[in-house]
């Protein structure tokens, strides 16, 4: 059966009574899909003007969106609601949505469908820093074990190496340095394995002198790449440990830049912060929260790799430790704060959330 809705036939797209004041996006469709009504929470959620939507069918808005085209089949066919629970659409200069839609179909003169639109990117990616924070977790204690268990043994055959190359002939001395020098290098990727276990030192600090410094050191390594700065001077000072969240913005930014290897139309990398307002980060709600982000115009990070970046030994570039994103997000993790990551090709996006107010200091 079809549902009757409480609201008169409007020419142009003009106010439906009933859906003006309604937090969900509702867009009224007639029988040929084509928008005849958009309220004021769907211009909010696309940015878009009802007067620019109003007159388009939902292919010109959504482009091809096959769970949105099969939903209102399914609901045209049946006569009744149809409710998808995660739908991903795109809307153009708005990037990939994921939204629960619900299409019903209505018995009025003017219109044969109402489809109702709820943002649940925030609840997606509640769930995800959920996962992701669980599964460092299990890797930091495994890590933990390993890097003690390697580091013994490592000492051992050093220690051996240098005996022994007390007792050869120099033309042979050569095959005993790179057994030295394989250790050291072992011993080194140890240490960093163990380095994010050191609890922040916990002082005010002003984000932009952190990555103003973090810039001249990108900038040193990476001449080539020009960093940009795009910052909101307003932001108040926020309780951090400067050393580590130097290390993490280092590694993200590190990372950006080389990235940029093979990109054509001249790389660039820009950091730009603002005011986050409503965070929810570690499972606590923040009034208030510093949302820096890393942005590089390089080949995108590959699919396959995109939910598993911040596990250790996990790197999409070849000869890659695997380490960098895994010690960054640590650090932010032990702020109380989140990374978060958009990537397509030509433009990859790191956001650092970190609460501002105190009290975001997460348990070891």
């Amino acid at each position: 059966m079809s549902f009757r809705l409480p609201f008169r036939s409007r020419a142009g797209g003009e106010p439906w009574p009933g859906l003006e004041l309604l937090s969900t996006a509702v867009l009224v469709l007639d029988a040929a899909r084509t928008i005849v009504y958009v309220n004021p929470a769907a211009e909010n959620l696309f940015e878009v003007s009802r007067g620019k939507l109003v007159g388009m069918t939902t292919r010109e808005v959504f482009g091809d969106a096959p769970g949105l085209e099969a939903g209102i089949a399914r609901a045209e066919a049946s006569g009744a609601a149809y409710t998808e629970q995660e739908q991903a659409l795109a809307v153009p200069g708005k990037g990939l949505m994921h939204l629960t839609c619900t299409v019903s179909p209505i018995d009025h003169a003017d219109a044969a469908l109402v489809v109702e639109l709820r943002h649940i990117d925030q609840q997606l990616r509640i769930a995800r820093e959920e996962r992701l924070n669980e599964q460092q977790h299990a890797n930091r204690e495994l890590i933990r074990n390993l890097a003690h268990e390697i580091k013994n043994p490592l000492g051992g055959i050093r220690g051996a190496a240098q005996l022994l190359e007390r007792e050869l002939d120099a033309p042979h001395c050569e095959y005993t340095q790179v057994i030295i020098g394989e250790a050291d290098r072992l011993q080194s990727l140890v240490d960093r394995l163990l380095t994010p276990h050191r609890m922040p030192r916990f002082r005010a600090v002003n984000v932009h002198e952190v990555l103003v410094r973090v810039k001249g050191v990108v900038q040193a390594e990476f001449p080539a790449i020009p960093v940009v700065c795009d910052f909101d001077t307003s932001l108040p000072e926020l309780d951090a440990d400067p050393e580590q969240l130097t290390q993490a913005f280092l590694n993200i930014v590190r990372n950006a830049a080389q990235a940029q290897n093979g990109t054509t139309a001249g790389p660039r990398i820009a950091l730009v912060t603002r005011i986050a307002r409503n965070a929810t980060l570690a499972r606590r709600r923040h009034p208030l929260a510093v949302a820096a982000a890393v942005e590089d115009n390089g080949p995108g990070i590959a699919p396959e790799l995109r939910e598993r970046i911040f596990y250790p030994l996990v790197s999409g570039r070849e000869g890659g430790s695997g380490l960098g994103l895994t010690i960054a997000q640590t650090f932010v993790v032990q702020h109380g704060g989140a990374i978060e990551c958009e990537s397509m090709p030509g433009r990859t996006r790191f956001t650092v959330l970190l609460p501002l107010g105190g009290n975001g200091h997460a348990e070891p």
